[in-house]
């Protein structure tokens, strides 16, 4: 396809997740549902408050039901016979927090009977998550509609996997309607969380097929981590941004820039100016108000593609199962 083509995809792809999202408003819920912020947030703070590693799963699961078909509540949908589910896919095998979006759902239900969307709930959660970390607050704009269809072939086809380079990870972020400043901001989830050694243990062991690391990884850090992670391993985690890795600040722009990010995808920000100058920009210790605040963004933009509203899709009494 030539590169003039691909635009026009990307553009129609932008005017249509747009066109969708202003059918999303803050107050939808206020007299169908008043209470439901309140209840979403304290339910979601029970879990948070004993189990903080939560929040960046949570976080995570809201992107990757947003990245497959639009933000609509696909990710939770169990498989049935006759149907494998995102959620079974490879990519999402790991997510976790599926119960946390059941107990806020169950307590909606009880207050709002048939009101509120799984698809709203899982991105109040995700944001009310990292609140709770003491992270970025960002306002949810409200109506989503869950969608019937869960596919894990969508997962596979949709997900930007961990060894993704530049120009793969800004088509797949532009097919989305995100630009390639949201890629970069949203990257810096990364500064909390952790990651099971067999996302990158080709990467420090078996490169290019020849027994080699990725030379674009710091050697050092490549040394730290087969100590912990054997070729085979399939169950040891690892801190996505070591040592800073439950507190939600910008440190991971520093492990970047140092080369130690754990990802292809992390170390392919530095393969474009754009991503290469918020890097650098942002790689200092503290608190840093103008990524907190661009997260926001990036994160209401993110939340608002390929919505369901109106008549569209249906409101679940269950998130894992359709009416």
């Amino acid at each position: 396809m030539s590169a003039l083509k691909l635009s026009i995809v990307f553009f129609l792809l932008f005017i249509f997740h747009s066109v969708n999202a202003q059918k999303l408003s803050l107050d939808f819920y206020s007299k169908s549902c008043p209470s439901l912020a309140k209840t979403v947030k304290d339910t979601t703070a029970s879990f948070i408050s004993t189990a903080p590693s939560l929040a960046p799963a949570l976080l995570r699961m809201h992107f990757h039901d947003c990245f497959v078909d639009g933000c609509d509540g696909s990710i939770l949908l169990n498989s049935t016979g006759s149907n494998t589910a995102e959620k079974d896919a490879i990519p999402n095998l790991s997510l976790r927090g599926f119960q946390v979006i059941d107990a806020v759902k169950l307590e909606v239900e009880k207050k709002c009977p048939g009101k509120v969307s799984c698809a709203d709930i899982l991105a109040l959660v995700a944001r009310d998550a990292v609140s709770q970390i003491k992270g970025p607050h960002w306002n949810v704009t409200l109506g989503r509609r869950d969608g019937k269809v869960s596919r894990a072939g969508q997962a596979l086809a949709n997900l930007p996997p961990a060894f993704f380079n530049i120009s793969q990870l800004i088509a797949s972020f532009a097919s989305k309607g995100l630009s390639v400043k949201d890629l970069v901001v949203l990257s810096g989830g990364h500064t909390i969380g952790n990651s099971h050694c067999s996302s990158f243990t080709t990467r420090i062991y078996n490169f290019t097929g020849r027994g080699d690391a990725d030379p674009t990884m710091d050697p050092n850090y490549v040394k730290e981590l087969k100590k912990v992670c054997r070729p085979t391993d399939t169950t040891t985690i690892v801190q996505m941004d070591p040592g800073s890795s439950k507190d939600f600040d910008n440190d991971y722009f520093s492990i970047v820039k140092k080369r130690r990010g754990l990802f292809q995808s992390d170390a392919a920000l530095l393969n474009n100016p754009v991503t290469k100058n918020y890097i650098q920009s942002h790689s200092f210790n503290g608190f840093d108000k103008t990524f907190f605040n661009d997260f926001a963004v990036s994160m209401q933009k993110m939340g608002r593609i390929g919505v369901l509203t109106g008549t569209a899709g249906e409101i679940r009494r269950v998130c894992s199962v359709v009416n």
